[in-house]
C-alpha cells in the first residue's frame, strides 16, 4: 500500500522549528519522502495532526 505525500502546496519552513507549516513534515522528512518504506511514511503521517497543533499552539480534539 503506497501512502501519499501530505503536501498540500504550502511549502514554507518554519525558521525556529524548521517544520513545514503546511504539512508538517521536517526538511529531512520532505527530502527522503521518495525513499522512505511504507511504513515509515505511514508513521510519519500519523504523527503529523499533532505536530501540527502542537506547531500551531491549539488544542487537538480527540480522533474519531
Amino acid at each position: 500500500m503506497s501512502v501519499e505525500t501530505p503536501c498540500i502546496n504550502i511549502c514554507t519552513l518554519d525558521p525556529a522549528s524548521r517544520i513545514c507549516i503546511g504539512c508538517g513534515r521536517t526538511l529531512d522528512e520532505i527530502a527522503r519522502w521518495g525513499t522512505m518504506s511504507g511504513e515509515e511514511r505511514k508513521r510519519i503521517v500519523a504523527g503529523l495532526r499533532d505536530r501540527l497543533a502542537t506547531f500551531k499552539g491549539t488544542p487537538v480534539p480527540p480522533a474519531r
